[in-house]
């Protein structure tokens, strides 16, 4: 059989390639889903900074942050505006997402337009 080498290669190229773009594509996944634990958490904190529901914005970040399994790096509340990063890790290599939450600017170029 002439061609067996040749399609054995393919294959075995082929499952490469599937296995690689398969790790890409969850290592994406991961990290889209701490992005988004670190928007909830900032949120969360947000509106507790705000008074809209009760506790301490730090607290509020690491309570949905535990409920993401995954862990606060760093949370600063200045005023209204919370920033929170989140980590978490995926095949061994660390992720880290930022988040930003509060009240929108008073002044800038959609303020001034509104009727």
């Amino acid at each position: 059989m002439p061609g067996a080498p040749t399609v054995v290669g393919v294959v075995a190229a082929l499952a490469t390639l599937i296995g690689g773009l398969a790790s890409v594509g969850a290592a994406s996944a991961s990290a889209q889903r701490l992005s988004g634990a670190a928007d909830a958490a900032a949120l969360a904190a947000a509106d507790a900074a705000s008074g809209a529901v009760s506790g301490v914005p730090c607290e509020r970040a690491a309570e949905v942050a535990e409920a993401h399994a995954v862990t606060v790096v760093s949370c600063e509340a200045v005023g209204l505006i919370v920033t929170v990063t989140l980590a978490s890790r995926f095949a061994g290599m660390p992720f880290e997402a930022s988040a930003r939450a509060g009240p929108p600017p008073v002044s800038g170029p959609l303020s001034a337009n509104t009727p």
